[in-house]
């Protein structure tokens, strides 16, 4: 290469180098054909090709992360080069740079690579966390390329050249797939649910690439190999993913990560992306430390507790909080986790002594997680819980080497001790209520928050938990059960639908959901003494989960019973007091009331969107003409909004196609549109004119009746005899264009006929503009939510559209609204309205 660029400035010869170790690189690792590399200059232009014999591999590109291991070739030559690209050929895969030193970049830029090739069927892969499923991603990365480039693969790992081959081109695959997903997918939240095309072909490989993941862990965990462990988060999430693959290739329905059995770390609100500010704002005392033991954030809360300003923590070592009796197990544990990717205290509980600033011990409980940074970092966060002391705990514990005994701090800060019962008791109240209501506000979803709070209740409180709730009828649902320890409930336990609930029953479960207690039950009874079938379906649970004691109270708000919650203690534990009874009680109040608060908002919905549908029309039936609407309501609002459409016969015989958008999505939005729509039909039946005049009379009434009000409107007439020829007269204001899709795939924004909004300005002419509509073509109105994704130019999303509408030219008209909908606005935080025609003319 030198040889051929010796006339380029040094600079120059070095990035193209640089670059093309970087392709080659790649292409021997993923293509593993003959590479052939072409190197050209003139007049300082450097150009380098890169030719492998894969073009069925195509590149993915990977968005860089400061911590990555693997991946980052391709960025590398985004960053360096002029200009970049890669295109498939026959039998071969170019991928080529260039240089252009002091001159302007060539116009176009970018990889364009061939699709994953031959038949692909869809994987769902349902509530993926983002940033745990781009960590597992770059792990399995990294572990291929060292398995790659070992020697002595077979004696080190267990793995064959033969199964490393496949596994790396199955990743590889996959790779390409979830790339390709995550393109076309909305990506707001930390979870996404993601249809992957995976090809058919590559099923039985699956197999294999676990088998390879496995082996290569197994080895890194003996020390046989430079790449660390995976954490046992990212390996759950890893297994998980080639589970589902499998799975599903295999005929089975999907299965959500958040409903993953047997993983203690499921729990969604666990699993979402560490931030700083969810630390910060915490008022339990938490600490995150970074791989190397480094603290790397603390709140205020940790630092009133154990005597620090947080920013003085920044920095420093985990073990100033850790005291000097533990700091040598504290780091063979953390050493372990490094080493194995295993730790014996991850995702438990565990009571210790927490160091103060001024060498005095606070007696805590530790909570230690291990979350994924946006970053790719991985980030073990530490909750440190007061408690109160044991009976004798008070004693000082000695320092090793020195004469000196730490006290037990006695500041303000500190946990209640031993000596002050009444005080513990009202610290741990206060803590376990705080903890309960941030589980419940930390999600919208009723049920998901009441299994949030059994979590926290179970690592707190008892062994394992229960919420029933009563529906308007009165009839009784298990909606949860949750167990400190998973496996426990692999035999199964049922939920839905429980016995009825009849107001004499005597059985506890019976009088806790008519308003008795909260019941403290120390002595469990058997199944066979149930008085009623509701109380024995309660005790055979009992008997399976080994009830030792419980507490069951009824969820009361408003005076009315919503359900009941259920704490219990297996045998092994000290059974329930009444003081515990007392808590329940004072827990049951604040859960209570977040129940009746989601129902109530339920019904606000379900009123919002009953008054939602009243307000859409009934679609015409119209000779030689499909007309197909679809109105998807947001997720994130009341489920009543501006978008309308609507359509109807005009009196000479016409059809009149109407879309728009009032600004905002509350009542008064509904309101408004209700209006605008039935003056817009008004003033069409009347004037009987051309889309422009219709739309200024429109804005004329809208300024004089409702001056405040802005909205978007497309106004369409489709003319023609019943056989054709047909024509559409248009006209927009402010609205996205009409998109026409020609039965063979052609496709084109009529987009000629564009004025202000309605309510700005009705003096602003106004155009009209007329275009020809095949038959069996489909004409295409929608309001912005179906394309609108954040960060996306406006341009790149009705280009995605085109690619969509094309794809479904063919299909049935119900077809093709429904698969926009799922296709492009599964995930929309805006309300989606669409309405669609196609002529077809009458058969011979």
């Amino acid at each position: 290469m030198r040889s051929a660029l010796r006339a380029d400035a040094p600079e120059v010869v070095d990035t193209a180098e640089l670059l093309t170790s970087e392709l080659v690189t790649n292409a021997v690792l993923h293509a593993r054909t003959d590479v052939e590399v072409r190197v050209w200059s003139h007049e300082g232009h450097v150009r380098v090709r890169v030719d492998d014999g894969r073009p069925d591999r195509p590149l993915v590109p990977r968005e860089p992360r400061p911590y990555a291991g693997a991946g980052r070739g391709l960025a590398v030559v985004e960053e360096l080069a002029s200009s970049h690209g890669a295109h498939p050929g026959e039998g071969h895969k170019t991928v080529w740079f260039e240089l252009w030193p002091q001159a302007p970049a060539p116009p176009t830029s970018g990889w364009e690579s061939a699709p994953v090739r031959g038949r692909t069927t869809t994987v769902k892969l349902v509530d993926v966390p983002l940033v745990l499923f781009r960590a597992a991603q770059q792990h399995g990365d990294e572990m291929l390329r060292e398995l790659a480039l070992t020697t002595g693969l077979e004696d080190r790992a267990g793995i064959s050249r033969a199964e490393l081959v496949a596994a790396a081109d199955v990743s590889g695959a996959l790779n390409a797939c979830t790339a390709s997903a995550l393109e076309e997918t909305v990506t707001g939240g930390a979870t996404v649910t993601l249809d992957v095309a995976f090809p058919v072909d590559a099923a039985p490989a699956v197999d294999t690439l676990r088998h390879v993941l496995e082996h290569g862990d197994a080895a890194a965990q003996l020390g046989a190999l430079l790449t660390l462990p995976a954490p046992p988060h990212v390996r759950g999430h890893h297994q998980w993913v080639l589970d589902e693959l499998a799975t599903q290739l295999a005929g089975s329905a999907p299965t959500a990560w958040t409903l993953l059995p047997g993983v203690p770390d499921a729990a969604s609100a666990e699993l979402a992306p560490w931030d700083a500010g969810d630390l910060e704002d915490s008022a339990v005392p938490t600490v995150a430390a970074d791989d190397a033991g480094r603290i790397i954030a603390a709140n205020a809360a940790l630092g009133d507790l154990l005597g620090w300003q947080t920013d003085e923590l920044i920095g420093r070592p985990l073990t100033v909080l850790i005291p000097e009796h533990l700091r040598e197990r504290h780091q063979a544990g953390f050493t372990a986790l490094q080493l194995t990717g295993r730790s014996r205290i991850m995702g438990r509980s565990i009571p210790l002594p927490g160091l103060h600033r001024d060498g005095s011990l606070v007696p805590v409980r530790l909570h230690v997680q291990s979350q994924e940074a946006v970053d790719g970092r991985t980030v073990h966060v530490g909750q440190f819980r007061p408690r109160a002391t044991a009976p004798g705990e008070e004693r000082p514990v000695p320092r090793p080497g020195t004469g000196a005994s730490p006290r037990l701090h006695t500041g303000p800060a500190a946990a209640p001790r031993a000596g002050d019962a009444g005080a513990a008791r009202d610290w741990e109240r206060l803590s376990l209520l705080a903890d309960t209501t941030s589980a419940l506000s930390s999600t919208l979803d009723l049920r998901e928050g009441l299994r949030r709070v059994c979590h926290v209740l179970t690592r707190q409180l008892a062994d394992w938990c229960v919420v029933d709730l009563l529906d308007e009828y009165g009839d009784a649902e298990r909606v949860c059960v949750v167990h400190r320890e998973p496996q426990a409930l692999s035999a199964g336990v049922d939920l839905g639908r429980l016995p009825p609930v009849s107001e004499n029953a005597r059985g506890p479960l019976a009088r806790v959901l008519n308003g008795a207690g909260p019941l403290l039950i120390t002595d469990v009874p058997p199944p066979d003494q149930a008085e009623s079938a509701l109380d024995a379906r309660q005790l055979e649970l009992f008997q399976q989960l080994g009830a030792g004691s419980t507490i069951m109270a009824p969820l009361r708000a408003r005076r009315e019973v919503l359900g009941a919650l259920i704490v219990v203690r297996t045998g092994h534990d000290a059974p329930f007091t009444e003081q515990d009874a007392l808590l329940v009680a004072d827990l049951v109040q604040g859960i209570a009331l977040s129940v009746d608060n989601a129902r109530l908002h339920q019904h606000t919905r379900t009123a919002a969107e009953r008054l939602q549908r009243s307000l859409l029309p009934r679609l015409p039936h119209i000779p030689s003409m499909e007309i197909t609407a679809r109105y998807a309501p947001s997720s994130t609002t009341a489920q009543v909004g501006g978008d309308w459409f609507d359509a109807f016969t005009l009196p000479d015989g016409d059809t009149a196609l109407v879309i728009g958008d009032v600004s905002g999505h509350d009542l008064n939005a509904a309101v408004t549109m209700s209006q605008l729509r039935n003056m817009l039909r008004g003033i069409a039946v009347d004037l009987q004119d051309r889309p422009s005049e219709v739309l200024g009379r429109l804005d004329l009434a809208t300024l004089t009746l409702y001056p405040h009000s802005t909205a978007t409107c497309a106004y369409a007439v489709v003319t023609g005899p019943r056989d054709g020829p047909w024509e559409v007269h248009h006209s927009s204001a402010g609205h996205l264009p009409l998109l026409l899709t020609c039965p063979n795939g052609d496709t084109r924004y009529l987009d000629t006929a564009s004025g202000l909004l309605i309510g700005v300005d009705s003096g602003f002419p106004r155009p009209t503009a007329r275009d020809a509509l095949p038959a069996h073509s489909t004409l295409l109105m929608f309001t912005d939510g179906l394309i609108e994704r954040p960060g996306e130019s406006l341009s790149d999303a009705m280009t995605r559209l085109r690619r969509h509408t094309a794809a479904l030219a063919r299909a049935p008209l119900d077809v093709f609204c429904d698969e926009l909908i799922l296709g492009l606005g599964a995930g929309s935080t805006d309300d989606i309205a669409l309405l669609a025609l196609r002529p077809t003319p009458p058969g011979p």
